[in-house]
């Protein structure tokens, strides 16, 4: 009899626990399918890690929502209803209603630290004078070395960066973990990426490389100010206001505990301009 029993409750506390599951709701996020050090489908990104975080924090089980172009997601998932929250956009990103940032960072000049180059800003002779300079096309990066008149020197090695593809309606990808990898194999001087996307691989790397944060002073040969850095928000459907809110108060209560999430990445972090602090 003492067994039955035993048996019996047993399997109502799984029976239990199986329906407390079952009634948690759920936080939908969309995510890149292989974007990283953001996220992939395996969970191993920093955004899928503070995406768990958020979840946990709202008392919602996450489910993971993925998406393989960066260009329609928006369109196709979030205004759809297939997913809530889009972690890892543009402070203001007009498609979407976005919380306070939860981190700015900055672009970086990446390169060996054995080099000890002098990095200050675009000024700096060692970028008149370097044969490889790795980045991203469309990038700050690529209007700063246009207003030096480094670009058109840079345009054959940057074409060995990314496998050939037809541009036409082609997502165009070019890979973080390689334009690092250039420099710590010498096949580039230095490089210069967003600091979020190369941290990890810099913080990897064999060869000891060094982060040199660029300063948000630049300007065009025009005088228009090109940006350097950046605050990051997580995104929700626009009209999703109670959503906002909550998302809001955990950016605000938790600021130490995304922090640590987002240092262990080795990812540099700047202080929020006052303008960008408001909870509104």
């Amino acid at each position: 009899m003492k067994t039955t029993i035993r048996i019996f409750t047993a399997t109502a506390l799984c029976l239990g626990f199986a329906s407390a599951q079952a009634e948690q709701p759920t936080l939908k996020v969309c995510t890149a399918e292989n974007e990283m050090p953001y996220s992939n489908k395996n969970g191993e990104g920093f955004e899928n890690k503070l995406a768990q975080y958020v979840a946990e924090q709202l008392g919602r089980k996450l489910e993971t929502v993925t998406w393989t172009d960066p260009r329609y997601f928006v369109r196709d998932y979030v205004d759809k209803g297939l997913c809530d929250v889009v972690m890892g956009v543009d402070q203001g990103d007009p498609r979407l209603s976005t919380s306070a940032p939860y981190y700015r960072s900055a672009y970086v000049f990446i390169s060996r630290s054995d080099d000890k180059l002098d990095l200050q800003n675009w000024d700096s002779e060692v970028l008149s004078k370097a044969q490889r300079i790795a980045f991203v096309p469309g990038t700050p990066a690529e209007t700063m070395l246009r207003a030096i008149g480094r670009y058109n020197d840079m345009f054959n090695y940057q074409q060995e960066l990314v496998d050939f593809k037809s541009r036409r309606n082609q997502y165009i990808k070019y890979e973080n973990d390689k334009l690092v990898n250039e420099v710590a194999t010498g096949r580039a001087d230095l490089a210069v990426l967003w600091g979020p996307a190369a941290a990890r691989y810099v913080k990897a790397s064999n060869k000891p490389l060094t982060m040199t944060v660029i300063p948000d002073n630049n300007k065009r040969a025009d005088g228009e100010k090109v940006g350097f850095h950046y605050s990051t928000s997580i995104g929700v459907r626009k009209g999703d206001t109670a959503l906002l809110a909550q998302l809001n108060k955990i950016i605000k209560d938790q600021q130490d505990e995304i922090a640590e999430l987002l240092e262990a990445d080795g990812i540099p972090l700047l202080d929020e301009p006052d303008t960008a602090l408001s909870m509104n």
